[in-house]
């Protein structure tokens, strides 16, 4: 599978469109999440903070998207009631497996 296409189904799963469930074989066991607010070591205890935070009523348009040979660069509007903000997401894929997220936004939208 394309890179592009493992983060499509990562976002797929993320923000409801497919099973939350569904992200968990697209993650590495050592995934690595670096965001704002949130730091994981291991796909397990990010899953298990999504499944317990879970977006609810969130929403993505994508704005742009790169990818130079195993890395994804997303650009898109992130939107949720009372909150827009632009995020980037970089994802790092190593076989098939998500083994890198970095997430960055401005943290002061979320009050």
């Amino acid at each position: 599978m394309k890179p592009l296409d493992i983060v499509q189904k990562y976002l797929d799963s993320f923000y409801g469109e497919a099973p939350l469930e569904e992200m968990k074989s697209l993650l590495a066991d050592d995934l690595s999440f670096k965001g704002p607010f949130y730091e994981f070591d291991s796909a397990e205890a990010y899953f298990d903070a999504l499944v317990a935070n879970s977006p609810r009523d969130a929403r993505y348009r994508i704005l742009d998207m790169y990818q130079k040979d195993n890395s994804v660069c997303l650009i898109y509007q992130f939107s949720k009631p009372g909150v827009e903000t632009t995020m980037v997401q970089i994802f790092e894929i190593k076989g098939d497996k998500i083994a890198r997220i970095r997430l960055i936004f401005d943290p002061a939208v979320f009050g």
